[in-house]
């Protein structure tokens, strides 16, 4: 049925005049479970279907959806299509132009060993219900589990030949302990902040966290929190866990790292760019061991968000430093952008649905290990301290001046670990913060940690994304309230 609904929307845009076409048709399933102070807040799960044809047409894009899969509905939408982008030749300022790209004929699903739609639901809340009763133990305000799936099964075909079949599996959850006393309130999460860790991957992802495990250490942390004192503020050695550090890459290394942005055709949701094309190949954006890649193979970032055999232009999953040794060196692209700077696409053109034109996203953007460890960083340290787990976050348009805060801190002095410091911030400017890296710890301690709530466009669409990173170390870094670089 696919194919026959492909080839109604795609000859229909040919005999139009088109120059390009395609067509996505997705199925997408989605579960969520959440569990909070021993009760089920909420489970559901959801289905989503249709398609989404995109034409080429006297330079200009035109796009148009529908769910209902039909010869006839193909056909009327692919004609809807055609005549957005005849209406969009009227004020577009300049024509599109597509670089090339392989024409592909494949098929690829993730590695799944437990399929997480099957595992019975009553495993999945006796697993939450275990954690949050250990996190309640501890005397905590608010205690919380959460589990969320996605599946999404997609058909892609082009003008140009391509037909490729994706099935992609998402899985991931975590716990959070929320303590209020006199009016302040503390929050500890694992394996993460903001409803967890999240992979490619099935219901194995979700055993391997040992939520019940790390429950009890989540809570005592959070009420230990209000004995702590404040963060000190000024200028001293910041050390970040992993999880903080794939945040600080999300926002200061993979958006601005994104050509639409840069070129200035993508400016919501905090959208232009320092980065200007200029600075491609000469612009130092770091410490000379500071190296970013953009990777959505399967054979180097497994379990990445952002991991797949083709994006949705068909281009196949590529690695690709954006920064190497601390020079900046490469874009994340769509066959359109890249060939406004005379360059390949990146295989970064995704959509978060079937109701959603593609655009220019991060794939896993990830800080690439170094030959230190955690525990090498904090005995070098005399004075500093140690960050972990977000909290909050805030950056300019251009990803310039940011500031983030996390959920706890431990002082670092002569070497060791000293006292928890509750409310720490710090702040810098992105290139800044980047050179001052002097530390990177290795492949044992490094992970793909996933965002799966990334926006962009109008209207809005959220993507899922990963950043690989073990804990760093950055020098004179402003830190608490009243600094900044």
């Amino acid at each position: 049925m696919a194919k026959s609904l492909q080839d109604a929307a795609l000859n229909c845009a040919q005999l139009a005049g088109a120059e390009y076409a395609d067509i996505r048709i997705l199925d997408m399933l989605r579960e969520s479970i959440v569990v909070k102070n021993g009760r089920v807040e909420s489970a559901y799960r959801e289905n989503s279907a249709g398609f989404g044809v995109r034409v080429l047409l006297g330079g200009a894009w035109g796009f148009s959806s529908s769910r209902l899969l039909s010869s006839s509905e193909v056909e009327r939408v692919a004609g809807e299509a055609i005549e957005i982008a005849r209406a969009t030749q009227i004020v577009q300022r300049k024509t599109v132009e597509l670089a090339p790209a392989p024409v592909v004929q494949d098929a690829w699903a993730t590695p799944v060993t437990k399929d997480p739609f099957v595992v019975p639901l009553e495993d999945k809340l006796s697993l939450l219900k275990k954690a949050v009763s250990s996190i309640q133990a501890a005397g905590v305000s608010i205690a919380e589990g959460s589990m969320n799936f996605w599946k999404c099964n997609q058909a892609f075909a082009s003008t140009e030949g391509s037909r490729i079949e994706q099935t992609i599996v998402h899985s991931g959850g975590g716990i959070s302990a929320t303590s209020v006393k006199d009016g302040e309130i503390q929050v500890r999460s694992y394996p993460n902040s903001f409803r967890g860790q999240y992979q490619s991957g099935g219901y194995e992802m979700i055993e391997a966290m040992n939520l019940v495990d790390n429950a009890e250490r989540v809570a005592s942390e959070a009420v230990a929190l209000h004995a702590a004192r404040q963060c000190p503020s000024g200028t001293m050695t910041v050390i970040l866990d992993g999880s903080q550090l794939g945040l600080q890459i999300h926002e200061s290394c993979g958006h601005p790292a994104e050509l639409d942005r840069a070129l200035g055709s993508e400016i919501n949701f905090a959208g232009t760019s320092f980065l200007t094309p200029d600075k491609l190949g000469g612009f130092r954006y770091g410490a000379d061991i500071v190296n970013i890649v953009a990777d959505a193979t399967q054979q180097t970032s497994p379990g990445g968000l952002g991991t797949f055999a083709y994006d949705d232009e068909g281009v196949p999953a590529q690695r690709i430093h954006i920064v190497r040794d601390g020079i900046f060196t490469g874009y994340l692209s769509s066959r359109e952008t890249a060939r406004e700077i005379g360059s390949q696409s990146t295989g970064a053109m995704r959509a978060s649905g079937w109701n959603r034109i593609p655009l220019v996203r991060m794939t896993n953007v990830s800080l690439l290990p170094g030959d230190s460890s955690l525990g090498e960083m904090i005995a070098t340290t005399k004075n500093g301290i140690f960050l972990c787990t977000n909290r909050s976050w805030s950056i300019d348009d251009k990803r310039l001046h940011f500031q983030f805060g996390t959920e706890v801190g431990w002082l670092v002095k002569n070497g060791r670990l000293a006292e928890m410091v509750k409310n720490p911030t710090y702040s810098g400017v992105t290139p800044r913060f980047w050179s001052s890296c002097d530390a990177i710890a290795g492949p044992k301690e490094w992970v793909i940690w996933g965002t799966p709530n990334c926006g962009k466009g109008q209207p809005e669409q959220v993507m899922h994304t990963g950043h690989g990173a073990s804990p760093a170390r950055f020098q004179n870094v402003s830190v608490g309230v009243g600094y900044g670089n």
